[in-house]
C-alpha cells in the first residue's frame, strides 16, 4: 500500500513538474517565436520546417528546467552517478526533442489550422501544436526516466 501510495505521490509531481516545465518552454517559445523571425526571416518556414531554432531553444529551456525539478522533487537518485545520470538524461531529452520537433511539425502542418479563443487568450496553432507535442511526448519520458535513469 505505501509503494502504492509513493507512486501515485511520484506521478503527481511529475506533473507538476511536467506542467511546470510546459510553462517554461511554451513561454520561451512563445517568446522565441514572436521576436527570432524579426531577426531572421527563415524562421518561419525552413524549407518546410517551422519555427525550427525557436522549438529547439524552447525545448532546452523546458528539458534544464524540468531536470532540476526531476532531482529535486519528483525522483529518488538512481544507481548512476550524477554524470551519467545527467548524461542519460540529456540523450533521452535529446531523442524527446526530436519526437517532439516531429509531432509539433505534424499537428502544426495538418491538424491545428485555427485559432482557439479561451475568451481571455486566443491560443494560436503555434501554441496548441506546441501543447500537443509536449503531452505526448512527457508519457514516454516519465516511462524512461523512471526505468532507465532514475531507476533506484
Amino acid at each position: 500500500m505505501r509503494a502504492l501510495l509513493l507512486r501515485q505521490k511520484q506521478v503527481l509531481l511529475f506533473i507538476i513538474a511536467g506542467g511546470l516545465s510546459a510553462v517554461v518552454e511554451i513561454g520561451s517559445f512563445k517568446i522565441f517565436s514572436t521576436y527570432l523571425p524579426q531577426m531572421i526571416a527563415q524562421e518561419q518556414n525552413f524549407y518546410g520546417i517551422h519555427y525550427p531554432l525557436s522549438n529547439i531553444l524552447s525545448t532546452s529551456c523546458g528539458i534544464l528546467f524540468n531536470y532540476f525539478l526531476s532531482i529535486w522533487f519528483v525522483f529518488e537518485r538512481g544507481k548512476h552517478s550524477k554524470k551519467k545520470e545527467f548524461f542519460y538524461f540529456m540523450v533521452v531529452s535529446f531523442i524527446s526533442t526530436i519526437l517532439s520537433l516531429i509531432f509539433f511539425q505534424v499537428f502544426y502542418s495538418f491538424i491545428f489550422k485555427d485559432n482557439i479563443n479561451l475568451i481571455f487568450y486566443t491560443l494560436s496553432p503555434e501554441i496548441i501544436s506546441k501543447i500537443a507535442a509536449i503531452l505526448l511526448v512527457s508519457i514516454l519520458n516519465y516511462s524512461v526516466k523512471k526505468k532507465v535513469i532514475f531507476n533506484g
